[in-house]
C-alpha cells in the first residue's frame, strides 16, 4: 500500500515504516503529524484518486529530528567584465517517519494547547518616587574644539607657547 501525498508544498510516494526528509515542520522532534492532502492511494491494485484530495484520507506520520541539507553553492558570472558572486545556502528540513496510511480516518480530537495564566495586576500601583539628579554642564576642555555646524568655517586651534625664563 502506498499513497501521494502533499507534504509542505511537495508532493511524496509514502510507504508505511519509510523515512522522508521534507522542509521544515512547525512542530517539535517526536510529535505525530497528520497530513490531509492525499492525492491518491494504491491498496494492493486497488488505486483511489481524489478530486483533488481524497476527503477522510489521512497519513500520519512521526518527526524523527530537524536538520540542515547539504551545502549548496550558487555562482554567478558574466564573461569578460570581471563579475564573480558565490552564495551558499543549507535548506532547513525535519526527517519523518510514516506511521499509517488511512482512507477512511476517524477525526482526531484537537491538541490541548497549553494556556498562560496572567495575573491581573491590582488597581492601585504605586510608582517608586524618582529623585532628579542635578546636572552639571561640561566645560570643553583645550584639547578639544567645539563642533561647528556645517556652514561654518573651521578655524585653527592655537597652541600655547611656553614661556622662556
Amino acid at each position: 500500500m502506498y499513497a501521494i501525498v502533499d507534504i509542505a508544498g511537495q508532493q511524496f510516494k509514502v510507504k508505511k515504516d519509510e523515512k522522508h526528509f521534507v522542509h521544515r515542520l512547525n512542530e517539535g522532534e517526536g510529535e505525530v503529524v497528520d497530513f490531509n492532502k492525499v492525492l491518491l492511494i494504491d491498496n494492493e491494485g486497488k488505486v483511489k484518486i481524489g478530486a483533488p484530495v481524497i476527503e477522510g484520507a489521512r497519513v500520519s506520520a512521526k518527526i524523527l529530528r530537524h536538520l540542515k541539507g547539504e551545502k549548496v553553492f550558487v555562482f554567478k558570472k558574466n564573461r569578460r567584465k570581471g563579475y564573480q558572486k558565490l552564495n551558499g545556502h543549507r535548506q532547513q528540513l525535519s526527517q519523518i517517519l510514516i506511521e499509517s496510511i488511512e482512507e477512511k480516518a476517524t477525526p482526531r480530537p484537537p491538541k490541548e494547547k497549553k494556556e498562560i495564566s496572567i495575573k491581573p495586576q491590582a488597581a492601585s500601583v504605586t510608582k517608586p518616587s524618582v529623585e532628579k539628579k542635578k546636572v552639571t554642564p561640561k566645560v570643553p576642555s583645550a584639547k578639544a574644539p567645539e563642533k561647528k555646524e556645517s556652514g561654518e568655517k573651521k578655524t585653527p586651534v592655537k597652541k600655547a607657547s611656553k614661556k622662556k625664563e
